[in-house]
């Protein structure tokens, strides 16, 4: 499944892209044919990413530009799209090919098209069913308007695993397998560590590296947490294998320590650590 990073570099292409074109929208797989319908014509207003939602406010063309830092409106439609584990947007210049396989939603502008196929969520909401869905998301490390008081509350309270909270999307918003792994390395705590045992200082640190490595991704494209002097080639673009700490190394040693890195189940999920760096709590 996308992590975080991957939704709002989503957002943000929309954002250059879309924000201000009036679309021509269609379902050709016929899931969202009556969500379409009601896109179709719009103007797009403003992209926004939370965690792993990515939402699209649509206005009516006559509103914008006015409406494009306006409260959201009452007429307005929000498009909402969670990718799930098979998910995928694609889109390109020009004019798109005929439509093939389990399309679930095209977006054609005059200069640009949009192809979604394969979302857990395509829906269209109203900003109460919105505002929803966000207050039931912890803070995002990508979000400058999150405050982490929230999740540090939950956190201090809690004797679940830290490795177990930083998954649950109601405690950290956007958090995936990866990045859990790897801040968590980065930080020297140990995924089995009670949250409540998380001293505020390591937290802040980690919330503040969250934030970095995260923005990285966005600006990448990809997921890159090693610093250059932890990997086998320290120069030039990383490559794929140097790219993270611990997270798909089990066997190997730690780049930090040369320790073999461990894996185990942890949330239904597989979670890696190096257990000298990460001593058991």
């Amino acid at each position: 499944m996308p992590e975080g990073h991957s939704i709002h570099r989503l957002a943000r292409r929309h954002d250059r892209l879309l924000v201000g074109r009036r679309v021509v929208a269609s379902s050709p797989q016929g899931r969202f044919a009556e969500g379409a319908a009601l896109l179709d014509g719009r103007v797009l207003a403003q992209t926004h990413a939370r965690g792993k939602h990515l939402f699209h406010r649509y206005v009516d063309p006559a509103a914008w530009p006015q409406d494009r830092d306006a409260p959201a409106g009452p007429d307005d439609r929000w498009l909402h799209v969670h990718l799930g584990l098979y998910g995928k947007w694609a889109d390109g210049r020009g004019e798109p090919e005929a439509p093939r396989g389990a399309l679930r939603l095209r977006l054609v502008t005059d200069s640009h098209w949009f192809d979604l196929r394969g979302p857990t969520a395509c829906e269209l909401l109203t900003p109460g069913e919105r505002q929803a869905i966000l207050d039931r998301l912890g803070p995002d490390p990508l979000d400058p308007a999150c405050d982490p008081a929230p999740a540090t509350r939950r956190i201090g309270r809690s004797r679940a695993p830290i490795g177990t909270l930083l998954m649950d999307q109601s405690v950290v918003a956007g958090i995936g397998n990866v990045y859990r792994a790897e801040v968590l390395l980065r930080s020297r705590v140990s995924p089995f560590l009670p949250g409540r045992d998380l001293d505020a200082t390591t937290w802040s640190h980690l919330w503040e590296d969250l934030k970095v490595l995260m923005e990285a991704g966005v600006r990448a494209g990809r997921i890159v947490t090693t610093e250059p002097d932890h990997r086998e080639r320290p120069a030039g673009r990383p490559r794929r294998v140097d790219a993270t700490y611990v997270y798909g190394r089990t066997g190997l040693p730690c780049r930090i320590c040369d320790t073999p890195v461990e894996a185990a189940e942890l949330g239904a999920r597989r979670v890696f650590w190096c257990p000298t760096c990460q001593p058991d709590p």
